[in-house]
């Protein structure tokens, strides 16, 4: 069987561009290597902090 799958490339890019702009951030900020670990974890869920703090102030 072939599966199909339709999904938007550009969101992708988008995610990826900002998860390496995420990184960059958090490891140039870092002060030491446990923080610039916690700061890759932190880049990795970046979009759903930035729901939840919007989320957050629009008091929903």
């Amino acid at each position: 069987m072939k599966q199909e799958t339709h999904g938007s490339g550009s969101a992708s890019a988008i995610y990826g561009l900002g998860f390496i702009g995420a990184i960059v951030y958090y490891i140039s900020v870092a002060t030491g290597f446990w923080s610039g670990v916690l700061g890759i974890l932190k880049a990795l869920v970046w979009p759903a902090l930035l729901v939840y703090e919007a989320l957050k102030v629009l008091g929903a």
